[in-house]
Order: C-alpha cells, then structure tokens, then sequence
C-alpha cells in the first residue's frame, strides 16, 4: 500500500541506487579497497526485504493511526497557500522526531535489539543503507502521531519519511569525505561513519537522519577525529539470517532468566544496552567514563 507519490520515488530512486552503488562496487575493486563482500551484500539486501515486507503488511493501520489523530489538529495548515512552507516545515518536523526515534532505539535495550541489525554489520557501503531494522515498522508511526496533530496530512507525512530515508541511505559511504560547511548542519557522510563506529568515543553518536543541528543541540554529536572501526563493541560474527534479526533478543532472555529481582530484570530490558546490575558489562556513558578517569 504506498501512495502515488512514494511509487513515484520508487521509480526514480531504484535507477539511482543501481548507479551510485555500482560505481562504488568498482571503485572499490579498482582502488583495492574492500568496501563489499558477497555475504553482507546478501545479507543487507534479505534485512531490508523483511523490513519492506513488514512495513508493506502495517502501512494500513499506521495511516489508520495517523488519520485517527489528525482529526484532533491544532492547526489547519493550508498547503496551497504556501506548499514550500508546508512541506519546509514538514522536512524539519519530522526530521525532529526521527531524531527522538533513534535515540530511543540507541538508549532502550528493548528497541536497540531491533535496530542492532542496522549496525551489525563491519563493513561500511551503501548497501548497509538498506540493512533495515526489520521490526521498526511496528511501532515507528507513534513518532509521527504529534506531526498529524499538528496539521500534516498522514499522507505526506509517510511520504517525507520516504524522502529524507533515500538521503540516509546515501550517507553510508566511506568514499565520500567531509563536506565542507555542510558538515554544521546536515548529516553527512563522515558524521554517518561516527554513528555506525564500535569506537567507544562514537557510540550512540550523531543520530540525525537529514539533519545534524539536533545532534549538536542535545549532546550527541561527534566529530570524526580518529579512524572509525565499523559494527558492535562484540560482533555477531554471524551471516544466518535468524541470528542477524534475533540475536540480542536472545542476549535479553537470557540476562532475565540468570537475573533475580524485578527491578533487575526490567533494567536488562529497558536500561541502556550495556546496563547490569552488577558492573560486569557497562554501558556506552559508562566506557567513556572510565576512559575520561583514566586519562585524567
């Protein structure tokens, strides 16, 4: 169920990922680089199916959702009138709530073990752009519920996630380097490159998909100042398909199962990733901490 509209950036965008990962596949090869493998290419390319499948199954009823909720808006927002304001202040709205999305992703273990596929990989090329967290559809559109309050149409709303995703995709690239000026201000390639590192200065790091300001307004932004070394703190070592969508599901089970208490077991399943009751693993403000005492 997509909306002409999105059908019309399917369309436009299918020949330009062709092109644009091509030319970095034999840039790769000629310049003996080793951006891409087989095994993540394939495996980037069945997460993103299973993401495209799940959200093609929900899309109903999150426009059902947003529809529902935008009968209560704040504000009559009349596109003909000023449609670049409109759709302006839509690319930055929803921009916003992506952010808050996120980081919710990156600081809730429960959501992390459903982004924690998108950053599995060690390798770092534009197909990782595609190696979706498969069950984010699930619950992504209760993010946007305060965008069709406010007087977008859900339409558009789904539409200008769309939009901004096609440029997330093309910042997962190591071939382009810093941008210039627009490193104040958008997401770039080498701010995209933090956010996918295991360097325990990057982590949780630069989560803004088109935009950066939010990053540099609340404190998690990182400049890329030393070599980035790409996937987890402990990597799956892992190309089975189950393993890749389930395997911190299973790290979260078992830290129940082993753990007394309520409280506890709640906190390895809605702490940051990393938490424990007893210090034997820390999460990524904790790791940063012991290096800033230690350097001190």
């Amino acid at each position: 169920m997509l909306g002409f509209r999105e059908e019309i950036l399917l369309l436009v965008t299918v020949p330009v990922y062709v092109i644009v990962i091509g030319a970095e596949i034999v840039y790769s090869y000629l310049k003996h680089k080793h951006y891409y493998s087989v095994k993540g290419i394939l495996a980037n390319v069945y997460l993103t199916l299973l993401n495209m499948g799940l959200d093609l199954i929900v899309r109903g009823i999150c426009l059902a959702v947003l529809l529902y909720f935008y009968q209560f808006k704040t504000v009559q927002i009349d596109v003909k009138s000023n449609p670049f304001l409109y759709w302006f202040t839509l690319l930055i709205a929803q921009d916003f709530m992506f952010y808050w999305l996120h980081r919710v992703d990156h600081y809730c273990r429960f959501f992390w073990a459903v982004h924690v596929t998108h950053h599995s990989s060690e390798e770092f090329n534009l197909t990782v752009g595609f190696r979706s967290s498969v069950f984010q559809p699930l619950y992504r559109f209760v993010y946007f519920i305060p965008l069709a309050i406010l007087g977008f149409e859900p339409l558009d709303i789904l539409f200008m996630y769309a939009a901004t995703q096609i440029y997330g995709i093309l910042i997962h690239t190591k071939t382009i380097g810093k941008l210039g000026f627009l490193e104040w201000f958008l997401s770039t390639p080498s701010h995209h490159r933090v956010h996918h590192a295991s360097n325990i200065k990057y982590l949780d790091k630069n989560m803004g998909m088109f935009l950066i300001i939010w990053d540099r307004l609340f404190g998690t932004f990182a400049k890329e100042d030393e070599v980035v070394v790409y996937g987890l703190t402990s990597n799956i070592n892992s190309y089975n398909p189950i393993t890749m969508v389930f395997h911190e599901w299973k790290a979260i089970i078992n830290d129940v199962r082993k753990t007394k208490g309520l409280k506890h077991k709640l906190g390895y399943i809605f702490c940051p990733p990393g938490w424990s009751h007893d210090g034997r693993t820390k999460t990524a403000s904790q790791l940063r901490n012991e290096i800033s005492k230690n350097n001190s």
